[in-house]
């Protein structure tokens, strides 16, 4: 007995070691490159100059701590952002409603401690999917068959025209300001990393709306550890000459508030999208609830798939290569009940490597074009470790001791024990520091 107790022990530490190594707390990929093909051509991806939490003492930098106010923080968000290399979202008092998509500037670092998610002011109702249900909309057409809205804009799209004219017509909406209800966007900036936030959208609706992340033209951003939710139009989309970006332990997923269009990870906009850009790396990321298509889809680029983990049974498409674009996949797990795993079409060439698992084929899809290689260096870990150091570590999992709770200042000057101390920069100080300090979760004044 005791044998096989100290047996359990040891395996369940080497799965701890095993669910943890591969998170490099890095940049890495793409996103450290610029060039697609040439390894020396690197990239210092510094975001703001700082990307853990607690800052570190050395950090010379400007930082900004915001908490919601329970309205909309859009404009105390953006304003923070412009002002500051470092933001941190601190979520103890709340989540950070916001209006619309909030704008990103080039070399800034925005971190979430304290279970910080941002969430959409808009969503969609429940009586709004009736009165869609009621006028047939699963059932319309999404390439063709619109007409004119009552705003006088003109739509394609059966499906969308009848959906936009609806929502229209139930809120009062006639400027369609709803379209808007996106998080962030990266609009040619630079530079950007962003770690640890839960986003939260409207639900994924037939609309042309925005993506809780919107990357349009941006490039050398990572966006690392973060959850996606129920985006209206897509989750994280990366398109119009965006490139040199890396996606790294995230999940997307999509709940009931969503109605249609679940098409989550959209890379490149168009057939006419630029040849040479849209390089993206995606690792250890994890497709799961209600995802149905783009996981990614991709025009153009070279797209590394590395070791995700997909457990996503409702989809009619997962990995999905479009026209000119490169893919190479290795190491990723699909789950038992994934059974629609990948499709391409136009693709320039897509490299299969044999340590990827699909649980409902007993063989891998084939390989087509050139052999799809990637100029910087990674490890590809085991297919059959990636369920458990996806499951455990995707998402907003960082920076757990965090100064947590904090109300009002203790006029105090109680010693600080054990506990660290921090400054309001979320700076860890030496026991000498005065002024108002973090011990604990609560603020103090240290004289």
């Amino acid at each position: 007995m005791k044998k096989y107790l100290l047996a359990l022990c040891i395996f369940m530490l080497s799965q701890a070691v095993i669910a943890n190594d591969y998170d490099l707390n890095a940049p890495f990929g793409f996103c450290t490159l610029s060039s697609r093909t040439d390894a020396s051509s690197t990239y210092d991806i510094t975001g703001g100059g700082c990307y853990t939490y607690p800052i570190p003492d050395t950090f010379e930098g400007t930082v900004a701590v915001l908490t919601s106010t329970g309205g909309d923080m859009k404009s105390a968000i953006e304003s923070a952002i412009k002002s500051n290399q470092v933001v941190v979202l601190d979520g103890s008092e709340g989540d950070f409603m916001v209006s619309s998509s909030i704008s990103v500037t080039s070399n800034r670092t925005i971190i979430g401690i304290n279970n910080a998610r941002l969430c959409t002011q808009w969503y969609v109702t429940d009586e709004i999917k009736k009165a869609l249900d009621d006028a047939g909309v699963p059932n319309m057409s999404t390439s063709s068959g619109g007409g004119t809205l009552p705003n006088g804009k003109s739509v394609t799209e059966q499906a969308e025209y009848n959906t936009r004219k609806i929502i229209i017509e139930m809120t009062g909406d006639n400027s369609e300001n709803y379209q808007k209800s996106g998080i962030f966007s990266l609009n040619k900036t630079q530079n950007i990393i962003i770690r640890n936030l839960k986003l939260v959208g409207p639900g994924s609706i037939d609309v042309g709306g925005n993506d809780l992340i919107s990357c349009t033209g941006a490039k050398h951003c990572w966006v690392d550890h973060c959850d996606f939710t129920d985006g209206m139009d897509g989750n994280f989309d990366i398109t119009k000459s965006a490139d040199f970006n890396t996606v790294s332990w995230c999940t997307f997923s999509y709940t009931d508030r969503s109605y249609m269009h679940q098409n989550t990870n959209l890379i490149g906009s168009s057939d006419s999208e630029t040849k040479g850009y849209l390089n993206t790396t995606f690792a250890f990321n994890w497709w799961g609830d209600g995802c149905k298509q783009r996981m990614p889809m991709a025009r153009a680029g070279k797209i590394h798939m590395l070791n995700n983990y997909f457990s996503c049974t409702t989809a009619s498409n997962c990995i999905n290569p479009r026209k000119n674009s490169e893919f190479l996949i290795e190491g990723n797990y699909f789950e038992k009940g994934v059974k629609k795993y990948y499709s391409q079409s136009g693709a320039t060439a897509v490299t299969w490597k044999a340590d990827n698992y699909i649980a409902a084929s007993s063989s891998l899809p084939s390989s087509t074009g050139s052999t799809v290689t990637v100029p910087y260096e990674y490890t590809v870990a085991p297919y059959s470790d990636v369920p458990t150091a996806v499951k455990e570590n995707a998402g907003a999992t960082l920076f757990a001791d965090t100064p947590a709770g904090i109300k009002d200042i203790v006029r105090d000057t109680e010693e600080s024990g054990n506990h660290a101390i921090y400054n309001l920069r979320g700076q860890r100080v030496s026991d000498s520091y005065k002024g108002i300090v973090i011990i604990n979760g609560k603020k103090y004044i240290k004289r």
